[in-house]
Formats: C-alpha cells, sequence, structure tokens
C-alpha cells in the first residue's frame, strides 16, 4: 500500500479480469497517462463505468517506462467527457 510520502492514486485501466493502463493523448499530441487523487474525482471526468485501479506513482511510472511514456496528468479537469468517443485514446500493449 501506499504511504503518505508514496499515496497511491487512482489510475483507468481498461478491462476488468485483465486490465491494461488507458493510455490518452495531450493537446500537442503525445501520449500520457492519467491518474486521479479519489475514485470521485475519475467518475467525475470518465463516468461511473470506467474501471481503475490504484497505483503508487513509482509503480505507474516504472509500467509506462516500457511503453515509452513519461507524462502523468493528475487530476486532469474534462480531459475526457464520459460520453466521448474515444478518438485520441492509445490502448497499452
Amino acid at each position: 500500500m501506499g504511504t503518505e510520502a508514496d499515496p497511491l492514486l487512482v489510475v483507468p485501466v481498461r478491462g476488468a479480469d485483465v486490465v491494461s493502463l488507458r493510455l490518452f493523448r495531450t493537446v500537442a499530441g503525445a501520449r500520457t497517462a492519467v491518474a486521479f487523487s479519489s475514485p470521485l474525482a475519475l467518475t467525475r471526468v470518465l463516468g461511473e463505468g470506467q474501471h481503475w485501479i490504484r497505483l503508487s506513482e513509482p509503480a505507474l511510472r516504472h509500467m509506462l517506462a516500457d511503453l515509452g511514456v513519461t507524462g502523468i496528468v493528475l487530476d486532469p479537469a474534462g480531459a475526457t467527457p464520459a460520453r466521448a468517443p474515444e478518438r485520441g485514446v492509445v490502448r497499452a500493449a
């Protein structure tokens, strides 16, 4: 579990039994991960049906390194509305 110095983030994923990180693109087109400080913050942006897991920032960064992704956006406000089409979403391998 995370500590106060290393809190757990709420990270959107695809799948329920076997999960993969859900990646996004910045306005400039760079691949990035998003993470939230709480399940409520995630639900407000991505909707109630979005699956998620808890990860520490170092664990998330380690997973992203193999994908060549370095950015993490914390608590994006409206990055992807729940009803928006999934254009620009990059699926993790």
